[in-house]
Parts: C-alpha cells; structure tokens; sequence
C-alpha cells in the first residue's frame, strides 16, 4: 500500500482548502489566524486618515469577508466574535494603539440595516449560524449529494436533517451544522 499511495503526511497541523483539518479541544487557537489576519488589515489601515465611508467599506469588503468562509463550515466562538467585534468597533471609532475613543453608539445598533437607521455591519454570531444553516438547508433540500450521504449515514440514518440528533462524539462541522438547525426551524414554512 506504501508503495502504491507513497508517504502519508501528518495533517495535524496542516490546512486542506484553507480550513483546518483537524479541531481539537482549542477552538481559539484554531481560528487564532482569523483574527490576525482582520488585526494585520484594520491596523495596517489605521494610520491612514480615512473618512467614515473609507472605513465602512473596509469593514465590510475586507474584516467581515475574512471570516466568511471559515464561518460558512464551522461555528466560531463566541469569544472570538467577540473580539473581531471589538476590533472592527475600534477601528470604526477611529482608535489607536490604546487609546480610548468615545463609541457614540452602540454597535447592536450599527448592525443594523440602513433602513432601520443602522449602518449595515454583520452581528457575526448571527451570520455564522445563517451561513451554517445554508449548509444545513442544502443537506435538507438535496438529500442525495455525497455529503448528504455521509451526514445521513453517521448522524441521521432514519429521518431527515431536521430530525437529527447531534450523536456521540460528532464531528466539529456536524456539531456547527446541527446548531444551525434552529434557525431553520424558525425561518421555514
């Protein structure tokens, strides 16, 4: 078999389509490269003097995007939302280094549409679990893709996704896929 399939590689540590390939017990220290690379961005563009549109458009097409595909196959923790939060709030507010600035609203209420008086950023525990229900929703609606298949066949063998159970020691994509089912149970008809 060696010889047919050549050295294994240890992929512990290693990425496969830019997403871990392994989560262990650490969950912060697997997306820690997440919140660097949002840090590495927003303070590379603190310096420059940009105005309140500069920044909502940095925020929205680079900080928020970042994240988006890590979010649409596994659930970040709360604590790191919490910090990407942080340091999009700071940089929207114009913070450097430590220095404090007076936030002048609250950034529930920046999450807002604009249409609701808001400026459109994303609450990202919010949009983690609707990019998770996505896939949730595409397991329901297409029962005989492969990935389907094999969800079916390891957590759900007699029903439908929505009748799932979150199983013994489940993955951590299937975990962050069944946590988003509530939200398809709340949105459906």
């Amino acid at each position: 078999m060696l010889d047919i399939l050549g050295p294994i590689q240890d992929t512990r540590h290693g990425k496969y389509l830019g997403l871990p390939s392994v989560i262990g017990k650490s969950k912060n220290q697997v997306f820690a490269e997440i919140k660097e690379k949002v840090h590495k961005k927003l303070s590379g563009w603190k310096e420059k003097m940009l105005s309140m549109g500069g920044r909502e458009i940095l925020i929205k097409a680079v900080a928020q995007a970042i994240p988006t595909y890590t979010m649409s196959c596994f659930q970040l923790p709360k604590g790191l939302c919490e910090e990407l939060k942080g340091m999009m709030r700071n940089f929207w507010w114009g913070q450097k280094e430590e220095e404090a600035k007076m936030a002048w609203v609250g950034w529930k209420k920046m999450c807002k549409s604009k249409v609701q008086g808001g400026m459109g950023f994303h609450n990202l525990q919010a949009f983690n679990l609707a990019m998770l229900a996505k896939q949730a929703w595409r397991l329901l609606t297409n029962p005989s893709t492969l990935v389907a298949r094999i969800y079916r066949a390891k957590y759900y063998p007699g029903c439908d996704v929505m009748g799932a159970k979150l199983g013994s020691s489940p993955s951590y994509a299937w975990r962050s896929i069944y946590n988003s089912l509530e939200v398809i149970r709340h949105g459906s008809r």
